[in-house]
């Protein structure tokens, strides 16, 4: 590196956002992630050690994948490299394989590849890296915001070990924005800037886990706020709340948190709890997740866990999905909620699909040869030659709008799928069901 190269870096540095600036060296400056690298963890001991394999660090933003990988970078005696996957592609690999390969047969020493955004890299580029990770060419460190069990290869995910990092607490973030506030050198201190307590713990819970979202939202607050009659620059609440003005929420339409939301959504109907389904509901509109999954979702449920409880239940969920389609957002989300509200107060049955269930294992396993011959279509020509349809029984020609008959095929009869519970208006499908079942058995 020459003198233009160095000034160039230093510069960078310097004038890199707040976040990157804070970025710990060691592993006793990071704060948080205790589950992983507290000191009797087994990455403590491997980056303390030098002995690290190939691992990859999954989580959200802002909570340490790529300060880990910094640590390790600083801790490590082997070459550091490192990509990130939204602009690398198989040449830059192909640069850093062959300069391993070199520095391992020459010096003996280990490369270190850190891929930033590996989820971002295709199957064929993934699969480059199988063979050189395997022999130790590299030691990869992958991070992704993505579940790497949906996003990353079955052949590196089984030549890695996986680390997941967990959003910060409060008090995490506290412990950065008070470290920001005061160090001069790589933080704020030497504009003097004094956060309130209230502001303090605003940032950190309105940040949710992120601590790069509150780190620039303070650092906003610091170069935008004039300075007191005290020659100090006050971060209050209302300063905060100007820097900051949207909640952090979670949430990826294409990742595991997108699952998770909408499982809690659903497991929520399930659970007769209207309060927590119309949190998550809303906490889905408000990451722009597309009403109308939203709403087959609902569809889904009620026919699944409402069923003939409340057979009402489904109408108002394709009515709701029917009302999101013409009126569009934000409109759409009462129709919406009304749909969840009803699917989670509604008395709960999943006797139908259980029946179906039942129903399609027999498909699979009991071999029918045929329909019962009085049940088969003898409207077409010739069908009454054949038999197709004689000795029908026609239900409404009977007391009650009933005639016992066999319906099941011969190899089923005795077979039931479908037994009602006594909730809801599947309480009279049962009693009726019974009356049925009694005529059949009296005969």
């Amino acid at each position: 590196m020459d003198l233009f190269e160095y000034m160039g870096q230093k510069n960078k540095e310097k004038e890199a956002p707040l976040a990157s600036r804070l970025r710990p060296t060691t592993l006793s400056e990071v704060v948080g992630q205790q589950h992983i690298i507290g000191k009797d963890k087994l990455l403590y001991r491997a980056i303390q050690a030098d002995k690290l394999s190939s691992v990859i660090f999954y989580g959200p933003p802002g909570t340490g994948k790529t300060t880990l990988a910094m640590v390790i970078a600083n801790t490590t005696k082997a070459e550091f490299c490192q990509i990130n996957a939204t602009a690398a592609g198989k040449k830059d690999m192909e640069a850093v394989i062959q300069e391993a390969k070199q520095n391992l047969a020459m010096y003996g020493r280990r490369t270190i590849l850190f891929i930033d955004e590996i989820h971002r890299f295709n199957k064929s580029q993934q699969d480059y890296l199988l063979p050189f990770v395997e022999d130790g060419t590299v030691i990869l460190i992958g991070a992704t915001t993505e579940n790497p069990y949906f996003e990353v290869n079955s052949a590196l995910i089984s030549r890695s070990s996986i680390f997941e990092l967990k959003p910060l607490t409060q008090d995490d973030i506290c412990t950065l924005l008070d470290r920001a506030a005061n160090d001069r050198e790589k933080g704020m201190g030497s504009y003097h800037p004094v956060l309130d307590e209230d502001a303090k713990r605003f940032l950190a819970d309105i940040a949710g886990g992120d601590a790069r979202s509150a780190l620039n939202a303070f650092e906003l607050g610091v170069l935008t706020t004039p300075r007191a009659e005290d020659g100090k620059i006050h971060i209050t609440m209302e300063v905060a709340q100007e820097c900051i003005q949207r909640r952090n929420v979670r949430y990826d339409k294409d990742g595991d948190n997108h699952y998770d939301v909408i499982s809690a959504f659903i497991k929520s109907m399930r659970g007769s709890d209207p309060d927590a389904a119309l949190y998550y509901l809303a906490r889905m509109l408000y990451a722009g997740e597309d009403p109308k999954f939203i709403a087959r979702r609902i569809m889904i449920c009620a026919s699944e866990d409402v069923g003939m409880a409340d057979p009402q239940a489904l109408v108002v969920a394709v009515a709701a999905s029917e009302a999101v389609e013409r009126v569009g957002l934000p409109e759409g989300r009462i129709p919406l909620a009304e749909a969840a509200c009803y699917v989670a107060t509604a008395p709960k049955s999943n006797a139908s699909y259980m029946a179906l269930e039942r129903a399609s294992e027999a498909v699979r396993t009991i071999p029918v040869k045929t329909i019962p011959p009085h049940l088969q279509d003898a409207h077409y020509k010739g069908a009454a030659k054949l038999g197709r349809g004689t000795g029908y029984q026609y239900a409404h020609d009977f007391p009650g709008h009933y005639v016992q008959q066999q319906y099941l095929p011969d190899e089923l009869v005795g077979h039931r799928f479908f037994e009602p519970g006594k909730n809801g208006y599947e309480n009279r499908v049962r009693e009726w069901l019974a009356f049925c079942r009694k005529m059949a058995e009296e005969g």
